[in-house]
Parts: structure tokens; C-alpha cells; sequence
């Protein structure tokens, strides 16, 4: 699917979903509805964003301020919880229209956010350079004293609240989550997995893991996904996408679901050309049965849809980390 352009999404009314606690979930229009969120956070006249989706979902940002009758200049953190594109892509962009805000940034995500060439050329060796610029468009960098490195449970102050900033590593190893202390929420943006609000089924949200290239780290990200537990949170919002609640319970399949995973990776035979779509196929089945189980009615055509994306990165990181292990072996 082509993505859209800055242009004409400028014009379109954004799609907002409102919680409790000055909490709103931004539909960022990545590739198609319900994929990709920002989350805005207000409180005391202040906001954040967290995780700003890409160069062309700016002007969705800029235009769901403008619906909630915010100011650009109220907006004081701009928040991305790992540079991936999808999640970080847009923040030079974003912070051109945001006079008094900074970038918070994991330490190690820092250096990729000043100077985004290097990050760029990844994903152009990648995708290839057509590909990227259509869904991704081009990522201004950002100057250096508008950027902040937070540290390992840092709190910043947000109007009244604070918020707190946890390593958590698995995902990838540039990845932060943040901590809404008064909301008892925690913004996770690829830690605590997928789960789209088309697979809800009256058994509740369905939520698999995200094991992208190229840092997924299987033991890292059962660690991760027990301290956003253990922290009790009464809700967790994903980047893909939107609210969960039913915590234990999704954890517990988070968790289940990463030894599959590795499971199917470890018994997808030699490394070959067809390595990734083997993983790919085995990820497919293991998903759709779960699926059936949860009581999904979605056709297999409708499931693929949803599922297309995801299964083939999962995949393909998968079987980064595999070449890692063998590598190191």
C-alpha cells in the first residue's frame, strides 16, 4: 500500500481515541488504520507525545493538538521509545513545529536522532530507497541541544504527574518505556508486543511479540516484560496499537509466546535462502491456531492482511538472531 503524503493528510480529521487520565491514542495513518498510534499525554496545560510515527504523520500530530484545542508551544516532551522508523521516523519532522520541546531519547538511540544518515542508509539497504522514502519520507535530523538521553528510571515532570523512564531491552536495545505514575500506565511501544484491535474477540485482546530485526533478544525481552508487571499497572498502551488491560493474562501469553517462537526459529533446519520463509510459514500456522482459539471469525484472507507485515519482519529477525547465536557458538 502506497503511504500517504504530508500533503494530503494535512487536510484529513485525525482519528482520536480519548481514555481517562488525559490520556488520547492518535491513529498516525501508517500503511493502514488501527497500525501505528502516538499516544498524547496532557496534564496542567503541558503534553508529550509518545512514539510520533513517520515524517508524514506530522501533520496528523500537529492537527490532533488543533482538535484538542492545544497549542504547539504546551507540547514539552516529544517521546520515542526506540528509533525504529515507524515509531521515531517522524520526530525531526514533528520537532520542527514544537518550539519549546525536547526529544527524549535512550542513550543509545541518541546519536541516530542528531545525525538520522546512518539510520537512514540502514533502512534503505533494507527496503530500497524507493520503498523507504514511500513510507517512511525523509528524517530531518534534530539539534543536539533540543535532545535529551534519559537514564534508567529518570522521571520527568509533566504539569503535576511524573514520568518514568525504564530501560527495556529484547525488542531492541535502544528501547525505553515510560511509566505514568498518577495514571498508573505504562506506554510500551514494541516491549510488551502486538495486539491489533482487529483480532479483539469477546475473549478479550489477542497480543503476540514483536521480534524485528536486528537486536531481538529473547531472554532480555522475557525480563522486560516482567518489569512493566511488575510495576501493576492498570492499563499498557501499545504503539500497534491503542490500549490493553487484562495484564496477567496477556503477559503470561507475551511470554508463551516468545519460547514458540524461538521454538520455531531453533527447528527451522540450516541457514539457506529460504530460512526466513520457513520461520515465516511455522509463525503463520502457530498464530492462526491461537487465533482459532481465541474465537477469531476473520477469514484467512482477512487474517493475512493484518498479519502480512509483522510475520515476515518477525521472521526475518528471527533469523538475525538465529546467525547471531550460530555466530557466537
Amino acid at each position: 500500500m502506497t503511504a500517504p503524503t504530508a500533503r494530503n493528510l494535512r487536510f484529513m480529521a485525525p482519528t482520536i481515541i480519548d481514555y481517562d487520565y488525559g490520556i488520547s491514542t492518535i491513529d498516525v495513518e501508517f500503511v493502514r488504520p488501527n497500525l501505528a498510534a502516538s499516544h498524547l499525554i496532557v496534564d496542567s496545560g503541558e503534553a508529550a507525545f509518545v512514539d510520533v510515527g513517520t515524517s508524514y504523520s506530522a501533520p496528523v500530530l500537529l492537527n490532533a493538538l488543533a482538535t484538542k484545542g492545544l497549542a504547539r508551544e504546551q507540547v514539552r516532551y516529544v517521546c520515542v521509545t526506540h528509533v525504529h522508523l515507524d515509531h521515531a521516523g517522524g520526530a525531526g519532522e514533528l520537532m520542527r513545529h514544537l518550539p519549546n520541546a525536547t526529544l527524549v531519547v535512550h542513550p543509545r538511540g541518541e546519536r541516530h536522532m542528531v545525525d538520522p544518515s546512518k539510520l537512514m542508509a540502514g533502512t534503505i539497504a533494507v527496503y530500497g530507497e524507493e520503498t523507504t522514502r514511500r513510507l517512511y519520507g525523509d528524517i530531518p535530523p534534530i539539534p543536539q541541544q533540543r535532545v535529551h538521553a534519559v537514564a534508567d528510571n529518570e522521571g520527568l515532570e509533566l504539569g503535576q504527574r511524573t514520568l518514568r523512564f525504564l530501560d527495556t531491552p529484547g525488542h531492541a536495545y535502544h528501547h525505553y518505556c515510560v511509566y505514568d505514575e498518577s495514571a498508573a500506565a505504562v506506554f510500551s511501544g514494541d516491549t510488551f508486543g502486538i495486539s491489533y484491535r482487529e483480532l479483539d474477540t469477546a475473549k478479550g485482546a489477542f497480543i503476540f511479540p514483536t521480534t524485528t530485526p536486528i537486536h531481538f533478544d529473547p531472554e532480555a525481552a522475557h525480563a522486560s516484560i516482567d518489569r512493566l508487571l511488575s510495576l501493576a499497572p492498570r492499563a499498557i498502551y501499545l504503539t500497534h496499537f491503542s490500549e490493553v488491560t487484562e495484564l496477567q493474562r496477556l503477559g503470561a501469553d507475551l511470554h508463551a509466546d516468545l519460547d514458540a517462537f524461538v521454538a520455531i526459529a531453533e527447528a527451522s533446519g540450516a541457514d539457506g535462502e529460504d530460512r526466513a520463509v520457513r520461520i515465516r510459514t511455522a509463525l503463520r500456522g502457530y498464530l492462526g491456531e491461537r487465533l482459532a482459539g481465541h474465537g477469531c471469525a476473520l477469514s484467512d484472507d482477512r487474517v493475512d492482511d493484518v498479519l502480512n507485515m509483522d510475520l515476515q519482519l518477525n521472521a526475518q529477525g528471527l533469523e538475525v538472531w538465529l546467525e547471531r547465536r550460530e555466530a557466537n557458538s
